[in-house]
């Protein structure tokens, strides 16, 4: 009698994700490797509080990635951080290290940087980082790399942060670079987009949006007709996740 191999279980954790990324991701990255003991699921949570019950009811996961709204709220759950994960304070992928700890890191800001890099010309100067939630980190530690001023802008401004009311002409003229990290425009609400006066954008303007569903969000196609260079969040999700899979394997 043949002995069934032991299934290797990743996954996803966060709210309202059945149409996420990752699962579809990796479940044909693990057809295509003929990784016949894997599978991937979605960990579709109403509240962080069901977290626990995940990391200690079987089958353990071998690995997991973390999405809205929990890539904070998950750090109280966990062992230890990257210094990474740390510095960023958010967590998109969770690994169980040999010893047994659970560790916390980010590989966001690695998939951000990479995308980023390769569809600019020259380095951004000065950007504004739309939303303050918990894929906003990741940007501001890249762009803290790169040298690049930014702001954050925010519904609820805090110390040192910007409202959408306060994104006035002369101020988008010297920005550059324009990063949407709010779920404002993902499918199915395609009709609406983060409120910046969009009037002001031009060809000198670059637009990232996070969001990869739609493929083009609203906030990109306002950035593309009055010239400016756009990008969506695939490219950045792909290399997050392959990032992803190193960790879990190294």
């Amino acid at each position: 009698m043949i002995k069934k191999e032991h299934i290797k279980q990743f996954g996803l954790v966060g709210k309202n994700i059945e149409y996420s990324f990752s699962r579809n991701y990796f479940s044909t990255k693990f057809t295509k490797e003929h990784k016949v003991n894997h599978q991937y699921i979605n960990y579709d949570i109403e509240d962080i509080s069901a977290f626990e019950s995940i990391l200690s009811k079987p089958p353990i996961p071998s690995g997991l990635n973390v999405t809205i709204p929990y890539k904070k709220a998950v750090i109280p759950y966990l062992d230890e951080l990257s210094e990474e994960a740390k510095n960023i304070q958010a967590v998109n992928t969770i690994v169980w290290e040999a010893s047994g700890k659970i560790v916390g890191h980010n590989t966001d800001h690695y998939g951000f940087e990479k995308a980023l890099v390769e569809k600019i010309n020259s380095k951004p100067n000065r950007a504004l980082i739309l939303g303050t939630g918990g894929a906003s980190g990741a940007i501001k530690f890249v762009l803290e790399k790169l040298g690049c001023a930014f702001q954050f802008v925010s519904r609820n401004p805090k110390k040192d942060q910007l409202s959408y009311e306060q994104l006035k002409k002369d101020l988008i003229k010297s920005i550059d670079l324009i990063v949407n990290t709010t779920p404002v425009g993902t499918y199915p609400n395609t009709a609406v987009s983060p409120p910046i006066p969009y009037e002001y954008l031009d060809d000198r303007h670059f637009l990232f949006d996070l969001i990869y569903n739609p493929e083009e969000t609203k906030f990109l196609k306002e950035g593309k007709i009055r010239g400016a260079k756009t990008s969506n969040g695939y490219q950045m999700l792909v290399y997050q996740a392959e990032k992803s899979w190193e960790l879990w394997n190294r």
